[in-house]
C-alpha cells in the first residue's frame, strides 16, 4: 500500500455541515457552547453567527484516510490542527489531504490536511501521521 503512494498525491471532497450536524456533534460531545448555537450571543462575538465546532471540522479528514486514501485498514496516529477562520453551518467546505512525506521503514505517511470555505480561503490547516495497512 505505502509503496503505491507518492509525495504530492492528494485527495479532496466537498462537504456541507448542517445545523443538525452541529447539534448532533454538540449532543454527542456535550459541548453545547453558545458559540455554536445561540444566534443572539454570537451577534456579540467576532463571528456574528454560530460557528461549527473545530473538532467536528478536524474529524472530516477521517473519511478520506479510512475509506479513500490510503483506505481500509489505515490507522490514524496523530493530527495537528490550526484554525485560521471560522466555518459556518450550511456553507460548502472543501476537505483536502496531500502526502507530505513517506517514511517507508516505519510504514508512516505524513499528510498536510486543509479545509477551504466557499470563497476558497484556507480556514483550517494541519498535519496527520498515518500508518497504512501493511502490504501482503
Amino acid at each position: 500500500m505505502i509503496r503505491n503512494m507518492n509525495i504530492g498525491d492528494s485527495r479532496s471532497y466537498e462537504r456541507t455541515i448542517s445545523k443538525a450536524d452541529v447539534l448532533a456533534f454538540g449532543t454527542l460531545t456535550k459541548d453545547m457552547n453558545k458559540a455554536h448555537f445561540d444566534e443572539a450571543y454570537t451577534q456579540t462575538t467576532i463571528f456574528k453567527k454560530p460557528i461549527i465546532h473545530g473538532m467536528l471540522l478536524g474529524s472530516l479528514f477521517s473519511k478520506v484516510f479510512g475509506l479513500d486514501y490510503p483506505g481500509e485498514g489505515t490507522i490514524y496516529c496523530s493530527q495537528s490542527l490550526k484554525f485560521l477562520k471560522p466555518a459556518y453551518p450550511d456553507e460548502p467546505l472543501t476537505v483536502k489531504v496531500t502526502v507530505k512525506d513517506i517514511i517507508l521503514d516505519k510504514n508512516r505517511v505524513i499528510f498536510t490536511t486543509e479545509i477551504f470555505n466557499k470563497q476558497e480561503e484556507l480556514i483550517l490547516t494541519g498535519e496527520a501521521m498515518l500508518m497504512p495497512r501493511k502490504e501482503s
